[in-house]
């Protein structure tokens, strides 16, 4: 149980940060958009990096510097972009009404994906950091790697499904103004830490 409760702890620790993912899943959950595919993406990609980094993937990622140098640079080019959508936004506010177009939606999914698996702090916080402390756990490090999983299906659940709350706050244009100023800074700040 000890096991369980500190992969929770130490999951939701490094899951619950202002960044690009948690963003779009706030942002789409205000606007109702893509909600179940949104979090299952995130939830599901965690859970897969965490089971790959307790099963000993971060000794591979270790082993080989490259990938995560290609993941670096890429992700920094996305983020850099993406940063540069927001602030396009700021500047030139449209409705952010649901349309529920399929384009839309599908645009929303690969930039989810995008978010997700060319982001290094990804493989960093999962694959490495969680990956790593769960070797503290022994044979409980599978109830570690569950407890973090929980708390990554309890954070993307939760922001999601629970930002229909804030769309009377986002009623208002200079709501999802001061919300894309913030993800176009943080965004574009993360990108550039990327690089150097």
């Amino acid at each position: 149980m000890y096991a369980l409760l500190a992969g929770l702890g130490t999951g939701l620790s490094l899951i619950v940060v202002i960044g690009a993912q948690n963003a779009l899943v706030l942002r789409q959950g205000v606007l109702r958009r893509q909600v179940p595919a949104i979090v299952a993406i995130c939830a599901g990609s965690d859970a897969l990096l965490i089971a790959l980094g307790v099963g000993g993937a971060g000794a591979v990622l270790t082993a080989w510097p490259s990938a995560l140098a290609v993941a670096r640079w890429g992700g920094a080019a996305f983020l850099v972009g993406y940063g540069v959508q927001a602030a396009r936004r700021v500047l030139r506010p449209s409705s952010p009404a649901p349309d529920g177009a399929g384009a839309a939606g599908a645009a929303v999914i690969v930039t989810c994906l995008a978010l997700t698996w060319l982001n290094p702090h990804v493989y960093l916080d999962t694959v490495l950091l969680l990956g790593t402390a769960s070797t503290g756990f022994g044979g409980d490090r599978w109830w570690f790697a569950a407890g973090a999983i929980t708390g990554s299906v309890l954070w993307f659940s939760a922001l999601g499904f629970g930002a229909r709350w804030l769309s009377g706050a986002f009623a208002r244009p200079l709501a999802w103004r001061v919300l894309d100023a913030s993800v176009a800074v943080v965004v574009t700040a993360t990108g550039i830490s990327l690089v150097l």
